[in-house]
C-alpha cells in the first residue's frame, strides 16, 4: 500500500486516527475533519479512518477491499473496510469496532513516517491503543484527544456491570494516557479526572482546549429564511413551538425518562405565543427505536423523529428550534462534554439543559445566563423548567440565545479552537522524539 498517498517532504507528517470521518455524521469525525484540513497549511496530514458507516449500513461500492483511498480538501484519507452493525446489537458493534483497530494497524504499518501521531477516545479504549501502536512503530510523538473518558463512561451507564473488565478496561487507557506525550481534553471536569487518575504519580502533560462549531457554517439566521422555512414545512412543523434535541440519540442522554415527562405536555399545549408544543428528535442511536416505540404505544402526537441532516443543511435544522435540549445522563460528569451545545450557542439559540453541577457545559450556560438548567434525574426541576420555556415571552428567549452567541463567539469560534492545536503540535515539535 505503502507509496499510494503522495505525501510532501517539506512539511512535517501528522497521521490521524479518526474512526468516523466525512460524509459520516458522528460529531467527532465532522471535528476532525475540521481540525485535519485546518492543520493542512502547516502540517502534512493524513487519516485513517473506517469507510462511511455511521448509520451501521455499507454502500456497495466500499464491499469486497480492505482498503480505500481518497483526498479531500488536502487531507490525504486511508479508509479500511468494517463489516456492517445494526446499533441495537452489542456484539455486532464490537465485531465492527475490532474491525477497525485491526485494518487501521495493518494501514498504519503500510504508511511512511510521521512526526506526529494524533488519535481520540473513539472507539473507546481502542482508540488511545492505536495511537500508541502508531507511536511506537512511527517513533512520532502522540498527542491523545480525550473526548470521553472510558470505561468510566462505561460504567457510568451500566452499559457493562463486569468489574473485572472495567478494571483492565481502565487500566489499558490510562497506560495510553502515560505513553503520550501531550494529553487534549475539552472541560475543566474532565482536567480533573486525569488528576484522580493520576492521584499520587506524575500527572502527563494536560491543556483543555474546547470543541467548537465552523462560525462561517453554522450561524443564526434571520426569522423567515428560506432554507429554515422548508424544513420546517417538510417535517410538518409550521406554526409549532419547538423543543428539538439533535445529535446521537444513544444511552449517556437519559432521554426515554426524559421523553416521558415531554409527554406530559401534550399537542393541545400551546406556548406564550399561541403556538402548538412540539418535541423534536433529529438524529440516531442506539435508543431512538426504545423512544418511537413508547410515542406509538402512548400515541403521543406532538413528537416527531427527524433524520441526521447533511453538513450542509444543518444550518436550517438548528435555527428551527426556539429551545434545545443538551442533556446528559447521571455520572457523566467529568467524563464526558456534550458538544451539541456549540452548535446551539452558534445559532443563538437559548438551552434547556439537564448536566451535573460543576460540568464543564453547565458551567458555561450558567456563567453566560443563555438557558434553563436542572440536574440529571431531578424530573420535576425539568418539567419545571420546560413549562417555564413554554410561558417565556419570545424577548426572553432572545436574549438567552443571545447571551449564549456572546459566549460562544469569544471563546468557542474554529478558528481559535485551531490555533491552539497548532501552537500545541508546534511546541512538541520542537522537542526531541522519545
Amino acid at each position: 500500500m505503502k507509496g499510494n498517498i503522495a505525501m510532501s517532504t517539506e512539511k512535517k507528517k501528522v497521521l490521524i486516527y479518526a474512526h468516523y470521518y466525512f460524509p459520516d455524521v458522528a460529531s467527532t469525525g465532522q471535528l476532525l475533519q475540521e481540525l485535519a484540513e485546518g492543520l493542512t497549511d502547516i502540517f502534512d496530514v493524513t487519516v485513517i479512518c473506517v469507510v462511511p458507516s455511521y448509520s451501521g449500513k455499507i454502500d456497495k461500492i466500499y464491499k469486497g477491499k480492505i482498503y480505500f483511498f481518497d483526498n479531500i480538501n488536502g487531507v490525504h484519507i486511508v479508509r479500511v473496510g468494517v463489516p456492517e452493525f445494526s446499533k441495537g446489537k452489542k456484539l455486532e458493534r464490537i465485531r465492527n469496532i475490532l474491525a477497525y483497530y485491526k485494518n487501521a494497524k495493518k494501514a498504519t504499518r503500510h504508511l511512511g513516517d510521521f512526526d506526529f501521531i494524533f488519535t481520540i477516545s473513539q472507539p473507546p479504549i481502542l482508540g488511545g491503543m492505536l495511537g500508541v501502536y502508531g507511536k511506537k512503530k512511527k517513533k512520532a510523538k502522540l498527542i491523545y484527544n480525550i473526548q470521553d473518558f472510558n470505561p468510566e463512561q462505561i460504567e457510568a451507564v451500566g452499559y457493562s456491570k463486569n468489574g473485572i473488565l472495567l478494571k483492565i478496561l481502565k487500566a489499558l487507557d490510562k497506560r495510553t494516557c502515560q505513553r503520550s506525550d501531550l494529553l487534549i481534553t475539552v472541560g475543566r471536569d474532565l482536567v480533573e479526572t486525569i488528576k484522580r487518575r493520576f492521584r499520587g504519580e506524575e500527572t502527563p502533560k494536560t491543556v483543555m482546549i474546547p470543541n467548537w462549531v465552523d462560525e462561517k457554517q453554522v450561524y443564526p439566521l434571520e426569522e423567515g429564511n428560506s432554507g429554515v422555512f422548508n424544513f420546517k414545512q417538510k417535517y410538518g412543523l409550521i406554526d409549532k413551538f419547538i423543543f428539538m434535541y439533535s445529535g446521537n440519540i444513544g444511552l449517556y442522554y437519559d432521554l426515554e425518562n426524559l421523553l416521558e415527562v415531554m409527554a406530559k405536555f401534550s399537542s393541545r399545549t400551546l406556548s406564550f405565543d399561541g403556538r402548538e408544543v412540539c418535541f423534536v428528535f433529529v438524529g440516531a442511536g442506539g435508543v431512538l427505536e426504545k423512544l418511537q416505540m413508547y410515542v406509538r404505544s402512548c400515541e403521543i402526537k406532538n413528537v416527531k423523529f427527524i433524520p441526521y441532516q447533511d453538513k450542509s443543511s444543518i444550518i436550517y435544522s438548528l435555527n428551527a428550534a426556539d429551545v434545545h435540549l443538551c442533556v446528559n445522563a447521571k455520572g457523566i460528569k467529568g467524563v464526558s462534554c456534550p458538544s451539541k451545545f456549540y452548535g446551539i450557542a452558534a445559532v443563538a439559540k437559548p438551552v434547556l439543559a439537564v448536566l451535573e453541577e460543576g460540568t464543564e457545559i453547565r458551567s458555561i450556560i450558567e456563567e453566560s445566563q443563555c438557558g434553563l438548567v436542572s440536574s440529571p434525574g431531578n424530573y420535576n426541576a425539568f418539567y419545571n423548567n420546560l413549562s417555564n420555556f413554554i410561558h417565556m415571552s419570545k424577548q426572553q428567549r432572545i436574549q438567552m440565545g443571545k447571551q449564549g452567541y456572546k459566549y460562544f463567539c469569544q471563546y468557542l469560534r474554529k478558528d481559535t479552537a485551531i490555533q491552539r492545536y497548532i501552537e500545541q503540535f508546534m511546541s512538541l515539535g520542537e522537542s526531541n522524539v522519545q
